[in-house]
């Protein structure tokens, strides 16, 4: 169940960092009220999955998951780039995580 919870936090993360992108410097109310409260939830969740799953794994998966579904909102809702080098380079956080779940 760790694992779980950690997954869904990281979700969280993408939808405050999205959130963040959407409150345009905490401006505009509603976006900015979504981005504070799955900021809390993502930070909740990470520490209840620290309760099991050790900090430095924990805590790369959480930004990983992050990071890569982030860039993945970014290319799908802001019509960011997405070249071939951008691919790679998530790839490698992908495998960094899956990695990291399996030896640990």
């Amino acid at each position: 169940m760790p694992w779980v919870i950690l997954i869904i936090a990281g979700f969280c993360e993408v939808l405050w960092a999205t959130g963040l992108k959407s409150s345009e410097g905490f401006s505009r109310l509603w976006p900015s009220v979504f981005t504070v409260i799955t900021l809390i939830l993502s930070l909740y969740l990470l520490s209840v999955a620290l309760r099991n799953i050790p900090i430095s794994t924990a805590y790369a998966v959480w930004t990983g998951i992050g990071a890569t579904g982030t860039a993945i909102v970014g290319v799908l809702l802001y019509s960011e780039p997405f070249e071939l080098s951008k691919i790679a380079c998530l790839l490698f956080i992908v495998g960094g995580i899956v990695g990291l779940r399996l030896l640990s």
